[in-house]
């Protein structure tokens, strides 16, 4: 990034451009804030027609916690490739692991997650990051995350 500090939404196109996932998988709407190498705040928009709601659970939808902390580790991954000159954003983010999850409140249809992460080390391409899920000014889960930038 030109400079380190983006506050400029970057939008779903430019996330398809960097993430290799696709629907119904991709699940960042958009980007807020970037602070390259150091913070990322990412949104995703939850609404009654994704997939997994049909199954989880019929009478009471619930966004599987698996997908929440997805969603944060593909904001991660966001950061970790707008971090990196554009030469070297090739390749994949592969989860390597993830540590003190914890989840808060339910995430329902119709909620906005804000997924906010910072960067708590980083060498080389491995990246560990501390990531908070908000619905509102309210924590849905909290979780550290360690990922891997495949080589492009």
């Amino acid at each position: 990034m030109e400079n380190n500090k983006k506050n400029a939404s970057i939008e779903i196109q430019e996330i398809i451009n960097l993430l290799p996932h696709r629907y119904p998988f991709l699940l960042v709407d958009r980007i807020l804030e970037v602070e390259a190498q150091k913070r990322i705040v990412g949104i995703k928009n939850v609404t009654f027609n994704e997939p997994f709601f049909q199954g989880h659970f019929p009478g009471r939808p619930i966004m599987p916690g698996v997908l929440i902390v997805e969603a944060m580790a593909q904001t991660g991954g966001i950061l970790a490739f707008l971090s990196l000159p554009e030469e070297e954003r090739g390749g994949e983010v592969l989860f390597m692991g993830i540590d003190k999850v914890r989840f808060r409140r339910p995430v329902l249809p119709g909620d906005q997650m804000r997924m906010e992460l910072e960067v708590v080390k980083q060498r080389r391409r491995v990246w560990g990051l501390s990531g908070k899920t908000f619905v509102g000014n309210h924590l849905a889960c909290e979780a550290e995350l360690l990922a891997m930038l495949g080589e492009g």
